[in-house]
């Protein structure tokens, strides 16, 4: 906890959201020091103008105010290096909330720098996982800095207590905001995640208020035309450049993907993952461009890596992928696996065919200039100078210690 009389300016995470809102009075009151707040467009899907107004309204000074255009460092610094992995949380997260805390931290620290100020803040809760994505990052990249976490300092005790501190300063309360919502969201151009209240019993499906909102980035495979549709991707180096021949920029090449994946239902993913702090969160995620990303790229590795070095990267990629999700982005061993894994990435460029359609994503075709697939080689027809009788010495040389084992068995009577 920061000590309340050392900290004069303090950079707010905000979202201009009642729950953020409310913090930003809390550090008024509390601290009484001067408040900077800092919002991230990381292709959320919403309108930042209102959290300028929102702060303005509040005592914020219009020079303390920022909102940045992230994305496409999100997607360029962040999410392609991830992907270039294949990385996968448990088997199945694409992480798409996790990759996303470090860049929001990176800014923050950023801005402090720029404005002089002492200290940050973030609205994380001390149940979830965020507060340490946010910490760890926020210590390696100002070692000095002092951290705010106003959920673990304050005395509200829930929803009731935050809105009747929001009507005794006149914040603003959306219409609906008063009743606990029904779940949270987070979302960013990667990925939307649904947590909590209606979806915390694991043996319950994921209900239709969930799946079917507004504002859901993908529709289900049940409301998915009977219509396939057919998507090149265009690698260079481990990272997507095109789509169907055009290059973009990377955020809008995830957001195209993001449009062809919510149309095919692609995506939906209900899950129950076990969270570092020592319990296991149910939630329902989103992640249709992400799904389409991890195939496509799954797919050119097929073709140009090889043997040896694909398998050492699915043996290092669940240690990214919890580096990744215990926030450990700014971390020498992700520098260390990251570098790795972009070594591994010089001749993996080329063209990705995928078929899309009611929820999946198949490999319909696969072609590089730097392919180590062989037809020659491998076909029925074609010696491709493969001398077919070197595999008996081969098949001898590793069965040689079973041999041996084998009759060294007789003499102890074991018959296996």
């Amino acid at each position: 906890m920061a000590e309340r009389k050392d900290v004069t300016k303090v950079v707010l995470a905000y979202s201009g959201g009642l729950d953020t809102s409310i913090i930003l009075k809390w550090l008024q009151e509390t601290y009484a020091c001067e408040i900077v707040t800092f919002t991230a467009d990381l292709g959320q899907g919403e309108e930042l103008a209102p959290a300028r107004e929102k702060a303005l309204a509040m005592g914020v000074k219009p020079e303390n105010i920022f909102i940045d255009d992230l994305r496409e460092e999100f997607v360029r610094d962040f999410v392609f290096p991830m992907f270039r992995a294949n990385t996968l949380y448990e088997g199945q997260y694409l992480l798409g909330t996790s990759i996303a805390r470090p860049l929001i931290a990176k800014r923050q620290i950023e801005i402090a720098a720029m404005v002089g100020a002492d200290a940050v803040c973030h609205g994380a809760t001390g149940k979830g996982n965020d507060q340490v994505r946010f910490e760890v990052a926020y210590y390696a990249l100002k070692p000095d800095v002092k951290v705010i976490a106003p959920w673990r300092e304050w005395s509200f005790q829930g929803r009731p207590d935050l809105i009747a501190y929001a009507k005794k300063h006149n914040i603003p309360i959306a219409r609906g905001k008063e009743q606990e919502a029904p779940f949270s969201i987070d979302a960013n151009l990667l990925h939307t995640s649904s947590e909590g209240l209606v979806l915390e019993d694991p043996a319950v499906e994921t209900p239709d208020l969930v799946t079917k909102r507004t504002d859901r980035r993908t529709i289900t495979p049940e409301e998915a035309p009977d219509r396939a549709d057919v998507v090149t991707l265009t690698f260079e180096r481990g990272d997507l450049v095109a789509i169907d021949g055009q290059a973009m920029k990377a955020h809008e090449l995830l957001k195209t993907l993001n449009d062809l994946g919510k149309t095919h239902g692609i995506g939906g993913l209900d899950l129950v993952e076990n969270r570092f702090v020592g319990m296991k969160s149910r939630g329902y995620y989103e992640t249709p461009g992400g799904t389409i990303l991890w195939h496509g790229h799954r797919a050119i590795e097929s073709i140009t890596l090889d043997r040896g070095a694909m398998h050492l990267k699915d043996e290092l990629m669940p240690r990214y992928a919890s580096l990744i999700y215990n926030g450990m982005w700014f971390t020498p061993e992700r520098r260390m696996l990251q570098a790795a894994i972009d070594a591994s990435q010089d001749a993996v460029s080329g063209d990705v065919r995928l078929k899309l359609y009611k929820g999946g994503v198949r490999t319909i075709g696969r072609a590089s200039p730097y392919s180590l697939y062989s037809k020659a080689l491998v076909g029925f027809d074609e010696a491709g100078g493969y001398d077919q009788k070197d595999a008996e010495g081969f098949i001898k040389l590793n069965a040689l210690r079973l041999r041996i084992e084998a009759e060294r068995n007789k003499k102890v009577g074991r018959n296996e």
